[in-house]
């Protein structure tokens, strides 16, 4: 496998990889080895030209750096790791993710964060549509817009959007809670707008300073939106056996 490691500082190594000269079957598989006591703790990824499922499954606590665009499913199932993609990124995201964080610097295409049940992901530019479809405890924060039916059944978790919605926001939402910051096109059955108390803007308030947004926005200018809860028999104490 052609690596490149350097001193990553005191407590660990720096590795480079250029998908151009490396297949990321090796890459994945490298990472999927790593142990949790690794001091291989930085990766920097040259070339991703597109591939999908770059650093996907992985589970021990190191950073990605990846210095471009990124295909289908890039992070999916993510735990512990910190992936950062310095560039756009397909359809799904930090699919399925458990824990840890990604942060896509461009746009982020269909489904970011479908299903995921923790961790943040950040998206620094817009998100398409199905953002956080039946996401079950992920923290998302969009700095742009999102796309139609963001939150499509949406389980448990925050999307927070700092700029505008598309069509259907929230349609057949359970216990998610979405903060919007710009207009919303229109609501999908059973969203509704709900009161902005005192609990949901230090939620707000938590979620956009984990982003580092937090002192950069104004949260009197969001708007909360939740589940009438009328279509389902759901309750949030059991929301970890669905």
């Amino acid at each position: 496998m052609n690596l490149s490691l350097k001193s990553a500082g005191s407590t660990g190594e720096e590795t480079f990889v250029d998908l151009a000269h490396t297949p990321l079957r090796e890459l994945n598989g490298a990472l999927h080895k790593l142990a949790a006591d690794t001091n291989r703790t930085l990766w920097k990824i040259a070339n991703p030209a597109g591939r999908h499922a770059i650093a996907a499954g992985l589970d021990v606590p190191v950073t990605i750096e990846i210095d471009g665009p990124v295909g289908y499913y890039c992070a999916g199932m993510n735990k512990q790791a910190r992936i950062i993609v310095h560039g756009n990124a397909g359809v799904g995201v930090a699919e399925n993710m458990m824990s840890g964080l990604v942060e896509v610097k461009g746009d982020a295409s269909q489904a970011a964060g479908a299903t995921a049940h923790g961790g943040l992901l950040v998206i620094d530019g817009n998100a398409s549509a199905r953002c956080g479809i039946s996401m079950k405890g992920i923290d998302i924060v969009v700095k742009g817009g999102v796309g139609h039916m963001s939150a499509f059944m949406a389980q448990a978790g925050t999307l927070t959007v700092l700029g505008d919605a598309g069509e259907a926001l929230g349609d057949s939402l359970y216990e998610a809670k979405l903060f919007v910051r710009g207009s919303v096109a229109s609501l999908g059955a059973d969203c509704v707008e709900k009161e902005m108390r005192e609990e949901h803007k230090a939620l707000l308030a938590a979620k956009l300073e984990a982003a580092g947004l937090l002192g950069e926005v104004d949260i009197s200018e969001f708007r909360r939106y939740g589940s009438a809860r009328t279509l389902y028999h759901f309750h949030v104490d059991n929301v970890s056996s669905y």
